[in-house]
Parts: structure tokens; sequence; C-alpha cells
């Protein structure tokens, strides 16, 4: 198994645990379980690019950087979408205020889902 689909069926994974906690979820202990399935996922996301970049011989090494170089090599589409779930994935990450994590679910649910499958299918195809 290559590098390449070694770190993918990892984002992957990492993706469907995200989409059924999402898809679930009802109370606020749960909901903060989908933010950290979040989190890891994200990780999982900008270092999958990474990784992609690299073996095409170009460097990224902050999450910003490879989502900057990803959209504008059009592996990613909705900009400001992956700059805002790097902004919350911070957030997470750094603080917790229950109405914060209550927004970030909902962006979870209604934004980022639907973003981070368009990158799968995306990598899918480049693998």
């Amino acid at each position: 198994m290559s590098e390449n689909d070694y770190v993918l069926k990892k984002f992957k994974d990492a993706f469907d645990r995200l989409k059924e906690g999402a898809a679930s979820a009802e109370e606020e202990l749960q909901r903060d379980g989908v933010i950290q399935r979040f989190e890891f996922t994200f990780e999982l996301l900008w270092k999958t690019l990474k990784i992609f970049m690299r073996q095409r011989g170009l460097e990224s090494n902050t999450p910003k950087d490879a989502l900057r170089e990803a959209f504008r090599l059009g592996w990613l589409s909705q900009e400001v979408v992956f700059l805002n779930m790097l902004e919350d994935r911070n957030k997470t990450s750094h603080i917790y205020e229950s109405k914060v994590a209550k927004e970030i679910f909902e962006r979870i649910q209604n934004q980022y889902i639907e973003a981070i499958s368009c990158v799968i299918n995306k990598l899918d195809n480049l693998a």
C-alpha cells in the first residue's frame, strides 16, 4: 500500500466516524464528541493534502499553507469554507464555550461534511 493510499484510508475512516457522529448526536456530550472527531478529521485532511503535495514536489508546512495550495491546484473548492474550518478547529483546540461549540457543530453538519466529502472524491481521483 502506497503512502497516499494509507493516509487517504485513515482520512476516510476518520471522516466516516465524523459523519456517523454528526448524524446521530442529540445531546451536548455527543456534540462534543463530534467536535473532537472533527478536530482529528481536520488534522488528517491537511496532512493528507501535504503528503499528496509532497509527492508532486510541493511543500506545505502549515494547515493554512496546505489549504491554500490545494485550492490553487483545484483540489478544493469553497476556499472560505475551508479557512473557516481551520479557524473553527483552532477554536475548539484552545477554548471551550458552549455557544461556540454549538455553532461549530452546526457548521460541521451543514457545511463541513459536504466540503470534506468533495476533497475525498478529488483525492480518490489523484491517488
